[in-house]
């Protein structure tokens, strides 16, 4: 009894220190060599290897993957993520990439090392004596994925999240003095699948590490102690709401006070809030709920994108005056809400200019931990003019959230689930409640910040989904108002989920340019349907060809054999030393591409926002370079932040042009107009307007009268109307409209084309068939111009649009179009009289879009196009629109574009480039370099080019077949 009396005054004493001695960083930190082992049979619990010593050592936070532990990449690696394109595995092209030690993937980077199953780490640490009486904590920020944690021989219990920290509450079993700690960390696809291709998990982006990453310590504190602090600011009362959650883990009765209070911390002005005090009475083993209004008081600070202040919230548990427990939380002072089809933020219309992150991180394969790598991604993206970044079927680490609330980031993290490919919801699969799950965990660690604006369960899933994203909504909505709710992002053919507090889908987007391109049109129609805010889902997706330079730079766990394959291949092919140049042409196209799209939506009414795939290029799904930013968030040269920021910004000169090519017995007839989602309406706002030619000389120019213009799409300025009779040769014009007093500007090219072009007086044969005609010519020197459009045989399976590769070919098996711009020999006095730059622009569209083109297979190497067509980085084919050669004694010029001389005032551009070619073919200047054969020549008329793509499948991807009822899961049924 006198034994039992004397162990219960030491324990009240050690409660006693820790109520008192309580420090914030009472922290053991745990990076460093960790004791390893991997446990691909599964035996190590049966065998009780938490018991013993094991066997080979790793350095933590890391992966296995970064320390070299797992497995070589060989043709039989089982990877986590689809493959549609499984042609690599027996394209006989392709072989030497099958060779061991020469393995080079298409469909993703390539790690270090693979490992997909169980892997054991293991620490011995030493409590200190200070401890005692604390409640300790081992705190891991995020693994991968499901762990099992020992200490000693005692296991305390298993965590799966993929989107918030494992915390073990360990003070049981653990005294001071020395202990081993064991983590099992199993990375499998087990019961819960969220979905192969999910970002969480997948080999397209991130990977399917095994290990752990961010902060690792063990944390020691007193035993009364907040489990949760939850801030919902309510603009309005200019008051704070904190949801407190307060437990006692002690064996004594606690009595005593929470303190509330709040003070900024990144304005120049600090603002500090009086403390608030309330009573609480805790039993033994007790949790207790507190809401508690914290009122603001004068000086509030609103956070929004234009001024990010932020606050901390220090929440106290005191008794008698001493602190026994606090916590800082950041949060900020505002309100993310809708009305109508808009956006609000502080009861201020908001436009989201946002681009899709993919968890690209190709140094470590996991994402960034820390707010400096977090601010260099959103200071970046804010210089190309976003404002909001959704999180592709994953959740970042708290960083990113830190990093954004400071930038004023606007944020959609996702459920950790594409549940599709295997996976699918509302079947009661354990997937339905592990949503739940990770989406309360999200709340609960992340919901303070003030970026949390947004929230999604995942991407494009199948099952039975509609019913299930409803209910989902519905809980969400009821539970926590601090930011807005929509099902899931999807494209456009997936079923609308009615409950949805806004819409992110696709169908919504795109250009038009099969028809003449024009910037009057806008997505008025599509959105006309939804009363809620819509947001393009995936907006662009617009390729280039792959910067080669850019191998160099994967120093760390993955490197680039896909980018390594295709630059192997391109010098196969001949064409090594054109890498950059189709770069930058096809590069330029994106970036026209991207520019008229987001000005599209710009026009639009009532259109909420966009995101955008991507600003950045996505690794994987067969290696999607979709981006104007590699997958290290930096420039690839053909365009710069500040120009992106022309077209992509808060405030946006837009015009109404019918065309983009004009004769000059028309007038240039222009709507100006402005979209404006800046931080106050403008007053008294001068528009100027310049027209400019390609010298840079003004043409002429205009001032607006002054407009006050508030917040919103598509607003009109005013009209310019310009006849374009004083202009009587071929010429490229800038049209740019600017904002007096602002760094707010826009331009845009257009042509001017002679409405009747000079006549060419020529001895040039004009033929469509390569006739013995042709050949007699050619045989005495003479020249031919050999017009093959709709002929083509050598190339007749590559199809070009005007719009360039969409995603990528592999992805979708070589579905059209298959080229990305073209490569424009722009200083040729071919072009003399038919302005053009290097690189495709919009006077070719009427001659390019869906024209044929030809495959120089067997022409000699080094032999250029005058214009080429660059193939996808798949195939690598030598392409030719429009070429010149010697054949025989003659000089020849063969287009597959339809130019000709009976082309009409429907085609202005096409016949000013026929008139161009055959001047130059009348001129002395027509001395081709390259020889050919005539049978060459003739040879692509006639043979089918000699290596043809085969998929060697026959299944579409899945993401063609939104349909549940076609996409049933394979497994978990």
């Amino acid at each position: 009894m006198l034994k039992n009396i004397s162990l219960f005054r030491i324990y009240l004493l050690a409660l006693f220190v820790a109520l008192t001695a309580f420090k914030a960083d009472d922290t053991l930190p745990l990076n460093g060599t960790w004791l390893f082992q991997t446990d691909l049979d599964d035996k190590g619990v049966t065998e009780k290897w938490f018991l013993n010593k094991l066997t080979d050592q790793v350095n933590l936070p890391g992966s296995m993957a970064q320390n070299l532990k797992g497995d070589d990449i060989t043709l039989k690696t089982k990877w986590t993520g689809s493959i549609y394109d499984s042609s690599f595995y027996f394209n006989p092209h392709l072989a030497k990439y099958r060779k061991p030690g020469n393995i080079k993937i298409p469909f993703w980077l390539t790690p270090a090392k693979h490992y997909v199953g169980v892997a054991w780490y293991q620490k011995q640490v030493t409590i200190p004596k200070t401890w005692a009486g604390k409640r300790v904590v081992l705190f891991l920020e995020r693994t991968h994925t499901e762990t099992r944690v020992w200490v000693d021989d005692k296991e305390t219990g298993m965590q799966n999240s993929l989107v918030a920290p494992h915390e073990y509450d360990i003070t049981q079993h653990l005294t001071p003095g020395t202990h081993r700690i064991s983590i099992r960390i199993d990375n499998r696809i087990k019961d819960i699948n969220v979905g192969p291709d999910s970002h969480s998990i997948t080999d397209h982006t991130q990977g399917n590490w095994n290990g752990i990453i961010g902060k690792m310590q063990l944390q020691a504190a007193a035993p009364i102690y907040f489990e949760d602090v939850q801030v919902y600011p309510d603009v309005k009362a200019n008051t704070a709401r904190v949801k407190i959650q307060v437990h006692n883990s002690s064996i004594q009765a606690f009595n005593g006070q929470v303190i509330l209070s709040a003070k900024s911390f990144n304005s120049k002005i600090i603002h500090q809030t009086q403390p608030v005090k309330t009573v609480i009475n805790l039993a033994a083993a007790e949790s207790k709920a507190l809401e508690i209004s914290l009122p603001m008081g004068k000086g509030t600070q609103l956070w929004d994108e234009f001024n990010p202040a932020l606050y901390n919230l220090t929440a106290a548990i005191s008794q008698k005056g001493v602190a026994a427990n606090q916590q800082q939380t950041e949060f900020g002072m505002r309100e993310f809400t809708i009305k109508g089809n808009q956006f609000l933020i502080n009861g201020r219309p908001v436009f989201l200019r946002g681009t899709v992150n993919n968890c690209e991180f190709p140094l470590t394969g996991y994402p960034a931990t820390s707010v400096e790598d977090w601010l260099r991604i959103f200071n970046i993206a804010r210089a190309h003019g976003l404002n909001h970044m959704r999180f592709h079927s994953w959740c970042p680490p708290e960083a990113a959230f830190k990093a954004a609330d400071r930038t004023g980031f606007y944020l959609q993290p996702e459920g950790p689930s594409w549940p599709n490919h295997g996976s699918s919801i509302g079947r009661k699969l354990p997937i339905d409640q592990y949503l739940y799950d990770e989406t309360n965990r999200m709340a609960k660690y992340y919901g303070n910040y003030a970026s949390f604006c947004m929230l999604s369960a995942g991407n494009e899933p199948a099952g039975n989904q509609v019913q299930y994203l409803n209910a989902f909504i519905d809980y969400w909505k009821k539970k926590d108002t601090r930011r807005v709710y929509t099902g899931m992002s999807v494209g456009g053919s997936w079923p609308v989920v009615p409950d949805a507090e806004y819409q992110v889908r696709g169908g919504v987007r795109g250009l038009a340019w099969d028809k003449r391109p024009e910037s009057i049109s806008d997505f008025s129609e599509g959105i006309a349907k939804f009363a809620v805010p819509f947001v393009a889902h995936e907006m662009g997706q617009w390729c280039v060809f792959p910067d080669f330079k850019e191998i160099k730079e994967y120093t760390g766990v993955y490197k680039a054999k896909n980018f390594e394959l295709f630059e192997e291949d391109l010098k196969d092919q001949g064409m090594a030393n054109q890498a950059h140049d189709f770069l930058m042409a096809s590069g330029k196209l994106q970036a026209l591409c991207y520019k008229n799209e987001i000005e599209k939506t710009l026009r639009t009414p009532g259109y909420a926002g966009f995101q955008l795939l991507g600003l950045q290029d996505f690794p994987g799904q067969g290696t999607a370079l979709v981006g104007v930013l590699n997958a290290f968030w930096k420039e690839k040269g053909y365009i710069t932040p500040k120009e992106y920021a022309r077209f992509c910004n808060t405030t946006v000169p837009l015009a109404q042009l019918p065309k983009f090519v004009f004769t000059n017995n028309e007038t240039l007839e222009a709507g100006i107009m402005v979209a404006h989602w800046g931080k106050a309406p403008l007053n008294n706002a001068v528009f100027k307007w310049t027209l400019k030619n390609d010298k840079g000389a003004v043409i002429t120019q205009g001032v607006f009268q002054p407009k006050s213009i508030t917040q919103g799409n598509g607003i009109p300025v005013g009209q310019i109307k310009w006849p374009l009779n004083t202009i009587t040769q071929a010429t490229k014009l800038k049209l740019e409209v600017s904002i007096a007093n602002t760094t707010f500007a826009n331009d845009w090219n257009i042509w001017v084309y002679p409405a009747k072009p000079a006549e060419v007086k020529t001895e040039v044969y004009y033929t469509t068939t390569l006739d013995d005609n042709a050949k007699a010519v050619l045989n005495k020197g003479g020249k031919v111009f050999l017009n093959v459009a709709g002929q083509v045989v050598k190339g007749k399976e590559v199809v070009m649009h005007f719009l360039p590769v969409f995603w990528n070919t592999s992805w979708f098996k070589m579905r059209p179009p298959h080229v990305t711009g073209m490569l424009i020999q722009d200083k040729s006095p071919a072009f003399e009289s038919f302005p053009t730059d290097f690189h495709s622009d919009l006077q070719w569209w009427e001659i390019t879009n869906r024209a044929q083109v030809m495959v120089l297979e067997d022409f000699p190497a080094g032999f250029k196009p005058l214009v080429q067509p660059i193939d996808t980085w798949f195939l690598n084919r030598r392409l030719a629109l429009i070429y010149e050669a010697k054949v025989g004694n003659g000089k020849l010029l063969v287009s597959s574009a339809g130019l000709g001389p009976a082309l009409g005032d429907d085609k202005p551009a096409a016949r000013q480039l026929f008139n161009s070619l055959m001047q130059y073919m009348a001129s002395d200047k027509f001395n081709p370099t390259g020889e050919v054969s005539f049978d060459v020549v003739k040879d692509i008329l006639v043979s089918p080019t000699k290596y043809q793509f085969n998929t060697f499948t026959k299944d579409s991807p899945d993401e063609l077949k939104p349909n549940s009822n076609q996409n049933k899961p394979k497994s978990n049924e």
